[in-house]
């Protein structure tokens, strides 16, 4: 169980779980994800960069010298709600759902030339990618991806 308070750990997620690590992107987790990689490779990255490994695999799992996480749930719902018991929920905000980069406000201004022009004239709030540039607005699938972040 977490400790009350305690920081979400950095994670590292395996091939198999690539809609969760988007999932989890957007609920604010530090959710690197990682595919085409041998399991010694995941294993070095998680050490080097004390992330905990996230993995469907439960052979992965049970190595020694690694902390992981097995999630044996094949549901996207109960695959979150599984990191989420193991690990506590985040207290940051969205990440880059591509990248896992750090989002930044921008204004329309900004925004304008990167977005489709009925976007930009239709939308007022924008955040951008530090580290792909990709820009994001509340669309339409916004209130369903907020009440995931309220956990209803």
């Amino acid at each position: 169980m977490p400790e009350m308070g305690a920081k979400a750990p950095a994670l590292l997620i395996d091939a198999m779980l690539g809609t969760l690590a988007r999932r989890l992107r957007w609920l604010g987790y530090d959710a690197e994800y990682r595919k085409d990689l041998p399991d010694q490779a995941m294993i070095r990255i998680a050490r080097e960069e004390n992330r905990l490994l996230v993995t469907r695999d439960k052979e992965l799992a049970g190595r020694r010298g690694v902390r992981a996480l097995y999630i044996p749930a094949t549901e996207l719902t109960e695959q979150v709600q599984q990191v989420i018991a193991a690990v506590g929920p985040s207290l940051h905000p969205p990440r880059c759902t591509v990248c896992n980069g750090e989002l930044i406000a921008i204004s329309s201004a900004e925004a304008r030339p990167l977005v489709p022009p009925y976007v930009a004239q239709t939308q007022t709030e924008f955040v951008r990618c530090r580290r792909c540039g990709r820009v994001y607005w509340p669309g339409s699938h916004w209130p369903g991806l907020q009440r995931w972040r309220q956990g209803k």
